[in-house]
């Protein structure tokens, strides 16, 4: 008679308890988190860089167009100082030249107005001469004058993007 075999050992492979997990395809939770984290700082630094790109350039112009018709040399007789406030310019003809002098006080950007001396401005009490000099008040510089040009059409066309030299006149 042979042995009984014995029941306390396994006939075929051990099984596989209900707590076992295949711990070769999983990533521990704290790797886990610290990739998410790391992602999500990698991910704000784009956004925020990208972000500072596109709203560095405005995506609409301020203001009016710097370049403009006046009408035509006739229209401004000799002596004449014309301020054309909408375009904060003052025309000033003197026989058979023509010049556009800003009236924007160098101050604090009020609108001067000619005066019979020159040119005042009624917030501070800035005062220029004719030329648009400092002659008086707190503007630390002169009124700035703007090139002046004659179009085909014979019109005077001023381009405030263009400032020239204190006493340049277009001769007409």
């Amino acid at each position: 008679m042979g042995a009984a075999p014995s029941t306390n050992e396994p006939a075929g492979p051990p099984a596989q308890q209900h707590g076992d997990h295949d711990t070769a395809r999983q990533i521990p939770r704290r790797n886990f988190l610290a990739w998410l984290s790391g992602a999500g700082v990698v991910g704000s630094l784009v956004a925020g860089v990208f972000s500072t790109f596109v709203f560095m350039k405005p995506r609409v112009t301020y203001g009016q167009p710097n370049r403009f018709l006046i009408g035509h040399p006739e229209e401004f007789p000799s002596g004449a100082r014309v301020a054309i406030d909408t375009k904060r310019v003052c025309i000033v003809r003197e026989g058979n030249k023509v010049a556009a002098i800003s009236t924007t006080c160098t101050h604090l950007g009020c609108i001067v107005a000619p005066s019979q001396t020159g040119f005042q401005c009624p917030c501070h009490g800035s005062q220029f001469d004719v030329d648009g000099n400092v002659t008086g008040g707190p503007a630390p510089k002169a009124l700035a004058w703007f090139q002046v040009s004659l179009t085909p059409s014979g019109e005077l066309e001023v381009d405030k993007d263009n400032e020239i030299q204190t006493g340049t006149y277009l001769s007409v």
